[in-house]
C-alpha cells in the first residue's frame, strides 16, 4: 500500500483544491450535525488556515487559506452569517502566527533531507543537544533527526497553536512555547535556525555570547553579513547550508 503523503507535499494545486473541499464539507456538514453557523465558518476556516501552513511559500499558505472564505463569500452563502463572525476566523489566524513571529521569519519549512549531510561537518556525540530556534510545525525538528538520531532534539517556538501542533508531531521531540531570544542557548552542543537575513547578525551575537567555544549555529539558507562560514553544503534542491562554529576566545 503506498504511504499517505501529506496535503503539503501534493502535486500543486491539489494541496489547495483538497484544503478548499475538506473546508466546504466542514462547513456543510456541520450545521446539519446541529452545530451554529457561526462555528461552523470558524471551524471550517481554522481547517484551511491549518492546512496552509505547511505550504512551501508564502503565497501558496494564502491561497490555501484563504480560497474557503473568499469561495464562500462569491457564493452568497454567507449572508445569514453575522458580521462579527467574520472576526473570529481573523482573530484565530492571528493567534495561530502572531504578527511577534513574522518579525524573526515566516512559516518557511525546513526541507526533509536538506541536513542529512550535517554530521560530515558538525559531528556530535550521542546524547548531544540540538535546539531548533523557531520550529514551527517541526520540519526542521524532523530533519535534524534525520541528521543526529542520537541526539536530544528540542525546539522552542512562539506561537502556542503551532507548539502544541509540534509537540503532537514529533513526541520524540522537546517542544516549548517562548522566545527563542529570550531562552538561553548555553545547553545546546548546536543551533539551527532558518531565519530572515536581517536577523542572522542578532543570532551570531547571541551565539557568541552564550554557546560554549567549539559548538555551532547552523543557518539554512542565509548567511551572516561580512562573516565567512566555517563549513557549508549544499542540498539537493539547491539551498546552501551555512556552519558557524563558536570560537574560543568571545570578543569584548
Amino acid at each position: 500500500m503506498p504511504r499517505f503523503k501529506p496535503l503539503a507535499q501534493l502535486t500543486w494545486p491539489l494541496p489547495a483544491l483538497a484544503a478548499w473541499s475538506l473546508a466546504w464539507l466542514t462547513f456543510t456538514m456541520l450545521p446539519r450535525l446541529g452545530a451554529p453557523a457561526w462555528l461552523a465558518l470558524v471551524l471550517a476556516v481554522a481547517l484551511g488556515v491549518a492546512l496552509a501552513m505547511p505550504q512551501i511559500t508564502r503565497s501558496r499558505r494564502l491561497m490555501v487559506a484563504a480560497g474557503f472564505p473568499v469561495s464562500l463569500l462569491a457564493s452568497g452563502l454567507a449572508t445569514g452569517l453575522p458580521a462579527w463572525a467574520w472576526l473570529l476566523p481573523l482573530a484565530l489566524l492571528m493567534l495561530a502566527y502572531p504578527h511577534r513571529a513574522w518579525r524573526d521569519a515566516p512559516l518557511f519549512p525546513t526541507p526533509e533531507q536538506a541536513l542529512d549531510a550535517l554530521p560530515q561537518l558538525a559531528a556530535l556525540g550521542e546524547g548531544a543537544r540540538v535546539l531548533d530556534a523557531g520550529c514551527g510545525l517541526g520540519h526542521g525538528l524532523r530533519a535534524l533527526r534525520r541528521a543526529y538520531p542520537q541526539a536530544r532534539i528540542e525546539g522552542i517556538e512562539w506561537s502556542w497553536p503551532l507548539a502544541l501542533l509540534t509537540r503532537l508531531s514529533c513526541p520524540w521531540a522537546r517542544v516549548t512555547r517562548g522566545d527563542m531570544w529570550a531562552q538561553s542557548w548555553k545547553p545546546f552542543d548546536l543551533v539551527y535556525l532558518f531565519q530572515r537575513p536581517e536577523s542572522m547578525a542578532r543570532a551570531w551575537a547571541k551565539a557568541q555570547a552564550e554557546l560554549a567555544p567549539g559548538t555551532w549555529l547552523v543557518s539554512l539558507e542565509f548567511e551572516i553579513a561580512g562573516l565567512r562560514p566555517s563549513a557549508r553544503l549544499q542540498t539537493k534542491n539547491g539551498k546552501n547550508v551555512c556552519l558557524y562554529q563558536v570560537p574560543d576566545a568571545h570578543p569584548a
